[in-house]
């Protein structure tokens, strides 16, 4: 599981029936590069600056409505992210 803060969406207008209803993010790991940046699929209505809680690879089949493409979800917005230091 990553611990991220959404950064901006990705706007596709062309894609996969499997993919309708799910937003996209760009998620920026809090420890790691900036080079990691993940897109990240979201139902559950995370916006732009907020800390999330990403679930990848084979784990996250468990989250989604229906078998999708999607390789990283978000699970969770954290309400009251801890304090980091860099």
């Amino acid at each position: 599981m990553i611990l991220g803060i959404v950064k901006g969406t990705v706007v596709a207008t062309r894609k996969m029936p499997e993919l309708v209803g799910y937003k996209f993010l760009l998620v920026e790991p809090v420890f790691g590069s900036k080079k990691d940046t993940i897109v990240a699929g979201d139902n559950i209505g995370a916006g732009v600056g907020e800390m999330v809680l990403v679930t990848t690879d084979e784990t996250t089949q468990h989250g989604l409505d229906h078998p999708s493409p999607i390789d990283a979800f978000i699970v969770g917005i954290v309400d009251n992210p801890p304090t980091l230091s860099k």
